[in-house]
């Protein structure tokens, strides 16, 4: 199977089945000298494990991070580090039945026609549990970026029906409350609407935002490795994500040039907007404002309603999927979020570096 790869300059191979042994990532282009030990690591996967709350899958799993290479003495060396999440909770059982029909919204069938085989444990690689990999590679992107002073933030925008409100937005709640809203009170709105969702054997969708602070100016290439194609192509990777937009957004579908533009003025001797409907991108390139970007995901496809099918013999078959799922993806999608968009901005930062001659003389001019 070809593109389990991402990234050119810090690279990352995800590896691994949901009901296999274990999940992990290799990552290359790593620069030695980090610290770094598993309670980096650990935060973020604690952010991303299953079984938390009411909301989330009843799979138990500790996804306790092993680094297997690549860290010595409490720094990283500069060689590939490899880490490994190995799975304790399978119940394999629970899916034998899929292995003869396919499951509306899954990838069942399209697996099917490409390889003419798959592993309908649990969905294999295109589970949502492939992402733990992600997260343990975002994790160390998300330090090296913050050694250069940049923060990257993602939270639960919506749920549903029900939005946060900007003026109730607490950093703290994001990691406090079950659908990782940073609003308390849009968040118990929501969890009554997933309470009635799950009452009636239904799931329901919502946006993740992610708002990427202290990136500086020239980010990004012109052409085909747009700093937002990248980030694009990074957060629609990302199982049940249908949707990806920057600042604005589908919004300046319809809106006029007068108001989406972004004026420039000089504070300081630097360039600042006065108003930031580009999301910190203008012709792919960052434009030294905050960079906001959302990923639209649908609905957990496994529901426990009877639903209408076909069988790989070809028949007109109705199922009711057994098993421990999710009834929404979002809370914890949001940290898988954070994670892509953290390994874009830091691979692309590292090619930026070879952008200027300038920048070269910094570090090999004697």
């Amino acid at each position: 199977m070809a593109g389990s790869n991402f990234g050119k300059n810090f690279t990352i191979q995800t590896f691994g089945e949901s009901h296999g042994e274990g999940i992990g990532v290799v990552i290359d282009g790593c620069p030695a000298g980090l610290m770094l030990d598993s309670s980096d690591i650990q935060f973020y996967l604690n952010r991303r494990k299953p079984g938390q709350n009411k909301f989330a899958t009843p799979r138990k799993e500790a996804d306790e991070v092993e680094i297997l290479s690549g860290v010595f003495e409490g720094k990283t060396t500069g060689t590939p580090i490899a880490l490994l999440v190995r799975n304790t909770s399978q119940r394999s059982q629970d899916y034998s039945g899929i292995a003869s029909y396919y499951r509306p919204g899954h990838a069942d069938y399209t697996y099917d026609a490409k390889y003419g085989f798959r592993d309908y444990r649990g969905g294999g690689r295109s589970s949502g549990r492939e992402t733990t990999g992600r997260v343990a590679a975002g994790a160390i992107a998300c330090k090296l970026l913050s050694e250069l002073g940049i923060s990257v933030c993602a939270y639960t925008r919506s749920i549903g029906p029900v939005t946060i409100d900007y003026d109730k937005f607490n950093l703290e709640n994001i990691l406090s409350t079950p659908t990782s809203m940073p609003d308390a009170d849009a968040s118990k709105e929501a969890e009554k609407y997933l309470e009635d969702c799950m009452m009636h054997y239904d799931s329901a969708g919502g946006v993740v935002e992610c708002r990427i602070n202290g990136v500086p100016a020239g980010i990004g290439d012109p052409v085909f490795e747009k700093l937002s194609a990248n980030l694009a192509k990074a957060v629609m990777s990302i199982g049940a994500v249908k949707g990806f937009e920057i600042g604005d957004g589908f919004a300046v579908a319809a809106s006029n040039g007068s108001e989406n533009n972004d004026s420039f003025y000089m504070e300081n001797g630097a360039v600042k907007k006065k108003t930031n409907h580009s999301g910190g991108i203008l012709g792919g390139i960052s434009d030294g404002s905050e960079i906001v970007l959302r990923a639209y995901f649908k609905p957990t496809p496994s529901i426990f309603s009877e639903q209408e099918t076909v069988s790989r013999n070809g028949e007109d078959i109705k199922i009711k999927i057994k098993g421990r799922h999710d009834p929404i993806i979002v809370p914890r999608a949001v940290v898988v979020v954070e994670s892509m968009a953290a390994i874009t901005v830091l691979d692309m930062m590292m090619s930026n570096m070879s952008a200027k001659l300038d920048n070269m003389k910094k570090v090999y001019e004697r």
